[in-house]
């Protein structure tokens, strides 16, 4: 059988995309002088740059204009093949659609992850994996679900405006406008656990990372209370305290109290769309890696996800990591199936250089890993 590598990154965040990571790993190995079969399937763990792995899979990438985070149309994308779709909340409602100074931690809608999954629908998905990190937003999905149908209203009979501090003031929920969705098994990919409420939950954790300040984070909170109260009651079930309620602002929450959504861990549902396990057949090594390998990876982060993918494969494929930077020991490595991990700061003290020429010294990088592992002259 061939030599085969399979190079299955995620993004190096703020300087490479999953996709450019396998490319410039792929040139290494070229230059390496590796003359086997390098297959390139860039990963995600639920957060931007899932459509793209998917689309990287075989599937269809299917653009669509939506309502972005602030109002404002966006153009976004969705990923389908056959009758699976791949939406990504980010696509629609990402952080990285609002400039830095103008963020809208209040006032965020998840309103076009809800027309992502209408339009979804209309072109036959009956099973929607939805894919819930980097967005913008804090509104519990509330958004979402009136971009389904749904009609939020205060104590005077008048709409909702958009975002989460203004569900404080919810009263009525009314469902009757909602698509049948009997048919359509929804999936959430998450790396979060977090619940909706309380220290842990959505507002407290992630809302200063989209630029609430400490009594943002208090109105933030007490609308995700009353949203909760109040759409719980609607469907007559709870799901404040479930694992994940709390991803991407709430948006967790709706999709499995509306939705009937199965949380996943993210890098799980993307192995499995990329048939994983049948690509590692014949592997001789796997590298994978992202931007920072750290402590945060070992908690359902893709590269981690990748290396157990591979160590259960039988028989066991061995896994070396790229990144920018490495922070992990090298116990802590080796317990979490890597053998090794190649970083960028190690042959580059200067970080604005490591950002700025990440792929020309991933490629460096490369053909390190290319002599240590497949025999090149190096």
């Amino acid at each position: 059988m061939a030599d085969r590598v399979l190079v299955a990154p995620d993004k190096f965040k703020g300087s490479l995309a999953a996709t450019e990571v396998a490319a410039r790993v792929a040139a290494g190995l070229s230059s390496a002088g590796f003359g086997g079969e390098v297959v390139r399937l860039p990963v995600a763990d639920g957060g931007d740059g899932t459509v793209d792995a998917a689309v990287s899979a075989g599937y269809r990438r299917v653009e669509v204009e939506v309502r972005g985070p602030v109002g404002r149309p966006v153009a976004a994308a969705f990923a389908l093949l056959d009758e699976t779709a791949v939406i990504e909340a980010a696509q629609a409602s990402g952080l990285s659609l609002l400039a830095s100074g103008q963020l809208a931690p209040l006032t965020a809608s998840t309103w076009g992850v809800g027309e992502l999954i209408l339009a979804a629908l209309g072109l036959g998905a009956t099973r929607i994996v939805l894919a819930v990190g980097g967005v913008a937003t804090t509104d519990g999905g509330a958004g979402l679900l009136q971009a389904l149908g749904a009609r939020l209203t205060d104590a005077s009979g008048a709409e909702l405006p958009a975002g989460g501090e203004a569900l404080a003031r919810l009263a009525t929920l009314d469902l009757s406008g909602l698509p049948d969705l009997a048919g359509v098994e929804f999936q959430l990919a998450s790396d979060v656990n977090n619940p909706l409420l309380g220290p842990s939950g959505a507002a407290a954790v992630y809302g200063p990372q989209k630029g609430a300040a400490p009594a943002d984070v208090k109105l933030l909170e007490a609308g995700l209370r009353t949203w909760a109260d109040v759409a719980e009651a609607a469907c007559g079930a709870t799901a404040r305290d479930a694992a994940g309620g709390g991803a991407a602002g709430g948006l967790g929450f709706a999709a499995q109290l509306f939705l009937g959504a199965r949380m996943r861990p993210g890098i799980e549902v993307l192995l499995e769309m990329l048939t994983f396990g049948a690509q590692l057949d014949g592997a001789r090594l796997v590298i994978t890696g992202e931007g920072s390998l750290d402590a945060q990876s070992l908690h359902g982060k893709a590269p981690v996800g990748v290396a157990r993918a591979a160590a259960a494969h039988d028989p066991p494929v061995p896994v070396v990591a790229v990144a920018g930077v490495c922070r992990l020991s090298t116990e802590e490595l080796r317990s979490a199936g890597f053998e090794a991990c190649y970083a960028i700061a190690d042959i580059e003290s200067d970080l604005a250089r490591c950002i700025a020429e990440a792929g020309p010294l991933l490629e460096v990088l490369t053909v390190r890993i290319a002599a240590d592992w497949l025999g090149t002259p190096g």
